[in-house]
C-alpha cells in the first residue's frame, strides 16, 4: 500500500520552476531598468556637451542642441537652463522601462574648458 505523498515530487517541482521564472522575469526587468538609467544619464551628459559647444549660438539654439541630442538618444529633455557659462540639461526617458515604474531621468552640467570662472 502506498502513502498519501503520489505525485508530490511533481508539486514540488513546479513550485521551484515558477520561482525560477519568477526570479529571471524581476532580474530582467531589474537590468533594463538599470540600462535605461544608465541610457538616460548618456543622454543627459551627451545633452549637455552638446549645449555647452553650441554656447555661442545663444541659449535658445544650444538647447534646441540639447534637445535634439536627447531625442536621438531616446529621452526628452525636461529642462534646459544656464548657470553663467555652464548649461544644465535635465531628462527623462521617453518611456518608462518597466511597466508600473516611472521613467528615468537624469541631469547633467557641462560648460567651456580652460576659461577663467
Amino acid at each position: 500500500m502506498r502513502g498519501n505523498d503520489e505525485g508530490v515530487a511533481t508539486v514540488w517541482t513546479a513550485i521551484v520552476i515558477a520561482a525560477l521564472v519568477g526570479l529571471a522575469a524581476a532580474g530582467c526587468w531589474l537590468g533594463a531598468a538599470v540600462a535605461a538609467r544608465h541610457r538616460v544619464e548618456a543622454a543627459a551628459d551627451l545633452g549637455a556637451l552638446a549645449a555647452a559647444a553650441h554656447a555661442a549660438d545663444g541659449p535658445a539654439r544650444a538647447c534646441d542642441r540639447a534637445r535634439e541630442v536627447a531625442d536621438h538618444e531616446g529621452a526628452v529633455v525636461t529642462a534646459c537652463s544656464w548657470r553663467e557659462r555652464d548649461a544644465l540639461v535635465e531628462v527623462r526617458a521617453a518611456s518608462p522601462p518597466v511597466p508600473g515604474l516611472p521613467p528615468p531621468s537624469a541631469r547633467a552640467r557641462a560648460g567651456p574648458v580652460g576659461l577663467p570662472e
